[in-house]
């Protein structure tokens, strides 16, 4: 369900953070904030070629023809969205935009924070058109926030020409990933080397919006997020005392 994979894409990127300034990126605490939020959208992504689900109603009419779109482009629902071509092709497409075409990286910002916010559940039964409007005005908002941020390089090195990876990519990439990955916890499975239609699955979530993942994992993913939300802020502010107050 989505809010389930919007709790595993902010406990990814909540646990990836402290080990990313080892590797060339060093984020501000707004920009790991962000970073969360960025991915927690990410990882309902995927599912934009569903255009029925719950993230088709995100914008109403727009999302409803974006996710048609989508599905039709893709070959229907658990396609080529739910694969390694699809994470890549958004990891680095989104990066790119970050970089040379900052208006389009804004648009993408928005409707990520559109699906985090509709994945974690802010709406309200049978009232869609007043979900739209209040979606849309807090996506607005948190858009606004974050268009200051610095989103590209530098950041991870890749080894490609000296290509930097910036944190908006990597957020991205982060969440399509763990859609795919927790989908493949379910028979059905997906795609993951498509176009080869075999898919992969380990079955130990047995029914989408079941027992399991109702009373396990969603608890266990609420549960990371606050655990990690506050190591990392704990992290953050020792590191900070400690540059203040050496000696």
């Amino acid at each position: 369900m989505g809010h389930t994979h919007a709790l595993a894409g902010a406990v990814a990127w909540l646990g990836l953070v402290p080990f990313l300034a080892d590797y060339g990126m060093k984020m501000t605490p707004g920009e790991i904030v962000a970073g969360s939020v960025v991915c927690a959208g990410a990882a309902l992504l995927p599912d934009m070629d569903h255009h029925s689900g719950s993230i088709a109603n995100a914008l109403g009419p727009v999302t409803k023809v974006l996710c048609k779109g989508v599905a039709w482009i893709s070959g229907g629902h658990r396609h080529a969205t739910h694969s390694l071509f699809f994470i890549v092709l958004m990891t680095f497409g989104t990066d790119l935009l970050a970089q040379y075409f900052r208006p389009g990286w804004w648009v993408e910002l928005f409707l990520l924070i559109c699906l985090g916010l509709r994945g974690v559940g802010i709406h309200i039964p049978e009232r869609e058109h007043f979900n739209v409007i209040i979606n849309g005005a807090l996506a607005l908002g948190l858009t606004y926030l974050m268009i200051g941020m610095h989103f590209a390089g530098p950041g991870i090195d890749l080894f490609m020409g000296h290509y930097y990876l910036g944190w908006a990519g990597l957020s991205v990439g982060l969440g399509c990933f763990m859609h795919m990955f927790t989908d493949c916890l379910t028979p059905e499975g997906c795609p993951v080397f498509w176009p080869w239609k075999k898919r992969f699955e380990i079955p130990i979530v047995p029914r989408t919006n079941g027992v399991v993942e109702k009373w396990v994992v969603t608890p266990v993913l609420t549960l990371g997020v606050v655990v990690l939300a506050i190591r990392t802020s704990a992290g953050g502010f020792a590191v900070n005392w400690l540059q203040h107050n050496r000696g």
